[in-house]
């Protein structure tokens, strides 16, 4: 014999005022710690049977269910917000790390203010006090240096600074520059040409350095005359394109060149096909990040993939963890993550 469910409030009842957690779970027959689990997406949500947490979405949307969020918050003495210093959205890099942010908050029921600083010193300094202000829980910090103590939780995406306090989860260079100079040197390179990053930029001191060790190690120095340095703060291909024609005008041949990202390869490809050279008939090009627009350029470029999505919801994850456990509890000071090669049509054998 079939059990009839049995419904606390009806529809029309529910309908003539806006709709609580208690009001939903009473017409559902469920308890409001259950429907709790399904719409926060908790943790102990995966053992309640799909029907059941069906059930509970399609009555969510029918009653048009809005959480309190400030009743939870009161409740809770808490936010639910994190605030995220980035140095600008319109690049690729930025805009990929925070689409692993979002996805793990989402997840998560938090809501998280984004703050870009351009590089401006007196902004890096004065937005974290404003996140404060507004009582974030928390703090990611993209590719934005963390030089002293916070009374929130920091986590450093790209960061490189020992700064106690601070969770930094940083890319394996070494194994980065080791993955770019083989696939070159396989190709039959020895004169590699290579474009360094932007003094303000967290990963270019540690980049350069382990290019330069490694190319020793591979017994194919960098020579200084090779060794060119992007300027400005523009995000377009602009500042790869006047790094490329710097190497240029120095005279010295080479035959590839490794990027500092993927939008400084861009233009330095540019930069080469004005001065007569091919990619990669005369010259291979190999950026880094593999941002989308690498794969979609002509030719699509060979690059050495940084797991940036992954970094962001690994940002998100380990902030998250350090909020819920307090303080005084231990957590990581540093988070290595590894790089890929993926090889596209921007290198070939050395002519």
């Amino acid at each position: 014999m079939s059990r009839k469910r049995t419904n606390g409030k009806n529809a029309k009842e529910i309908k003539e005022r806006p709709v609580n957690l208690k009001d939903l779970a009473a017409h559902l027959g469920l308890s409001p710690a259950t429907l709790s689990l399904v719409l926060n997406g908790a943790a102990g949500a995966d053992a309640i049977p799909s029907e059941t947490q069906d059930r509970i979405f399609e009555a969510a949307r029918k009653f048009d269910y809005r959480p309190n969020f400030i009743a939870r918050s009161l409740r809770a003495q808490r936010t639910y917000t994190l605030g995220v210093l980035v140095p600008e959205l319109s690049d690729g890099y930025s805009a990929m790390v925070l689409g692993g942010v979002e996805e793990y908050l989402l997840q998560e029921g938090y809501f998280y203010f984004v703050a870009s600083h351009r590089h401006r010193p007196e902004l890096i300094e004065r937005y974290p006090q404003f996140f404060l202000e507004r009582r974030v829980e928390g703090l990611i910090a993209v590719d934005t240096p963390q030089r002293g103590p916070s009374p929130l939780p920091v986590v450093s995406i790209s960061g490189h600074d020992d700064t106690p306090g601070v969770t930094n989860i940083v890319l394996n260079h070494e194994r980065a520059a080791e993955l770019a100079l083989k696939h070159l040197i396989e190709f039959g390179h020895r004169r590699i040409a290579v474009i360094r990053g932007q003094d303000f930029s967290s990963d270019t001191r540690a980049r350069w350095e382990a290019i330069r060790n490694v190319a020793i190690k591979f017994r194919v120095p960098i020579r200084a005359g090779l060794v060119a340095r992007l300027e400005g703060d523009s995000p377009s291909p602009e500042t790869g394109y006047v790094a490329a024609k710097k190497l240029l005008a120095a005279g010295e041949r080479f035959t590839a060149l490794f990027a500092f990202n993927d939008i400084s390869a861009i233009g330095a490809i540019r930069a080469l096909r004005e001065a007569g050279l091919q990619t990669p008939a005369d010259v291979s090009v190999i950026g880094f990040d593999d941002i989308h627009a690498a794969a979609f350029h002509n030719p699509a470029l060979t690059t050495i993939r940084q797991p940036l999505h992954q970094m962001g919801r690994l940002a998100a994850e380990h902030l998250l963890r350090r909020i819920a456990n307090g303080p005084q509890a231990p957590f990581p000071e540093l988070v290595t993550v590894e790089p890929e090669l993926v090889i596209r049509q921007s290198t070939a054998q050395s002519s």
